[in-house]
């Protein structure tokens, strides 16, 4: 995948306050964020995803927790029935009562129509695992959000004269969300 020269650019050059915000908008991950910001110049979207997987991959514990606790339970879909809230909301409460933290799954590649059953058979399935195999999955899908929320961000550049505003918060591909509470720097994605 290549990005349009235009908004790997506008990343590649904006102050790195500015880029740390934004990169902390993709994964909660102050160590991931600071890391990117300070291999810029990417020469284009392949080598700034390779680099988001590989920080993501280096992550000590403390960065994984710090990065799940910035996490929220995903959003259904629009359009999806109380009762699918509501059974999200009890599987949600169990995951976070058994593993401490939200829980996390990229829905990249699934469209509106799939993506609660995905996600409701994804939390129920991981609601069974140890709490060290529910770990390395976790690492694994925040690094797929991650890498998907990035893309997203980049590509969003050409179309957004103000950085801050490139993340749209209803972008319906993703799931698991930052905080977003105003006092936070982390933004839904």
């Amino acid at each position: 995948m290549q990005s349009s020269p235009h908004g790997l650019t506008r990343f590649n050059t904006l102050p790195a306050a500015e880029a740390e915000r934004a990169l902390l908008t993709c994964c909660g991950s102050l160590h991931w964020a600071r890391r990117l910001v300070a291999h810029r110049p990417y020469p284009d979207l392949d080598a700034l995803l390779a680099a988001a997987d590989e920080a993501v991959y280096d992550f000590v514990p403390a960065d994984l927790d710090e990065a799940l606790s910035r996490e929220t339970l995903p959003l259904p879909p629009h359009g999806s029935y109380s009762v699918a809230h509501t059974a999200l909301g009890a599987a949600h409460s169990a995951y976070e009562s058994r593993f401490g933290h939200a829980f996390v799954i990229c829905l990249d590649g699934y469209g509106p129509d799939e993506a609660l059953d995905q996600l409701l058979a994804g939390i129920r399935s991981r609601l069974g695992n140890d709490p060290e195999e529910e770990r390395v999955l976790s690492w694994d899908e925040l690094r797929r959000l991650a890498r998907g929320r990035l893309a997203r961000f980049v590509w969003s550049l050409d179309a957004r004269s103000d950085p801050q505003e490139a993340i749209d918060p209803q972008e319906p591909a993703d799931s698991g969300r930052p905080d977003s509470a105003s006092d936070s720097p982390y933004v839904a994605v």
